[in-house]
């Protein structure tokens, strides 16, 4: 996305999910443990418990860790049951500690155990991806240099890992196969060259982003002749990432991508690149470890 020749990625922000995203993900999951059924039905454990059973009881992190996921723990106890009561003592984006309360829940004690796995999986998947952004993102702080996710996301779980990323502190790179275009080798070879693949998407969608990969700097003169938005610099070693920046004078924004490491990124963002984008942020996911806690039982 084009803004005044200022390259924009898109970011994927808790108000611009379509909340049908957000039900169809919970409706699937909980279907997964229910057999497609009826909470009343599907859970045969928690139909051990009196119907009309009433407890209180708090999800808490076991560790350090940046929430992210609330709208999905509220949507699966909607989805089973609208009484159940959410009190929230933190919020996306907000830094937890070891034992911290999150959320409170009230209600019939067969649907609160029904929804807890679901409810969790969700959020310690989240929160693991905007936990491990946030440690990386402080890395880059006093640079220009700018994290970005890439498709490397779970299978079905692609708007809210990139939430998640946003919560963390990161930048989203192109959400799918349709907002941006990414040139990458195949494509180049496909269409002949570098410049004919830019012209060709330029000719077919003016006003997106045009971003080419590339493994040489032999290929980087070729996409900044090009007038690519942005030239993804693939795998370079540091003394190729020197030259290129050399290269492009800022000509184009400059991408590092292949082999990212947290360790790495200091270094990288102080050669002067505008953005690093990793595939770990999003598939290499440590859940965080959480846990549902009943408080308090009332009389049935």
């Amino acid at each position: 996305m084009l803004l005044d020749g200022v390259v924009l990625f898109p970011i994927m922000t808790r108000e611009i999910m379509q909340d049908i995203d957000i039900k169809n993900a919970v409706k699937i999951a909980l279907s997964e443990d229910l057999n497609g059924q009826h909470p009343d039905q599907g859970d045969i454990t928690a139909n051990l418990i009196p119907a009309t059973q009433i407890i209180t009881a708090d999800i808490i992190t076991r560790e350090d860790c940046v929430l992210a996921g609330a709208a999905w723990v509220t949507e699966t106890f909607a989805q089973l049951n609208p009484e159940i009561k959410l009190h929230w003592y933190a919020q996306d984006g907000e830094q937890l500690t070891e034992n911290q309360p999150i959320v409170r829940l009230s209600g019939n004690a067969r649907h609160i155990l029904t929804g807890e796995r679901t409810a969790l999986n969700f959020l310690q998947t989240l929160s693991g991806t905007a936990t491990q952004v946030a440690k990386c993102v402080q890395q880059l702080a006093g640079s220009h240099t700018q994290l970005l996710d890439t498709r490397k996301t779970l299978p079905g779980m692609r708007l809210a890992q990139k939430y998640a990323v946003t919560c963390g502190g990161g930048k989203n790179h192109r959400i799918g196969l349709f907002d941006a275009y990414l040139i990458k080798e195949n494509h180049i070879l496909a269409c002949g060259s570098i410049q004919a693949a830019v012209l060709k998407a330029r000719e077919h969608n003016s006003d997106l982003q045009v971003e080419v990969e590339v493994e040489n700097l032999p290929e980087l003169h070729q996409a900044i002749a090009a007038k690519a938005d942005i030239v993804m610099l693939d795998n370079f070693s540091v003394a190729m990432l020197k030259q290129a920046v050399i290269v492009n004078q800022g000509q184009c924004k400059l991408e590092v991508s292949g082999n990212i490491t947290i360790d790495r990124l200091k270094a990288l963002s102080d050669l002067g690149v505008d953005f690093i984008s990793s595939g770990a942020l999003t598939k290499d996911v440590k859940a965080i470890d959480l846990s549902l806690r009943v408080i308090e039982t009332l009389a049935s």
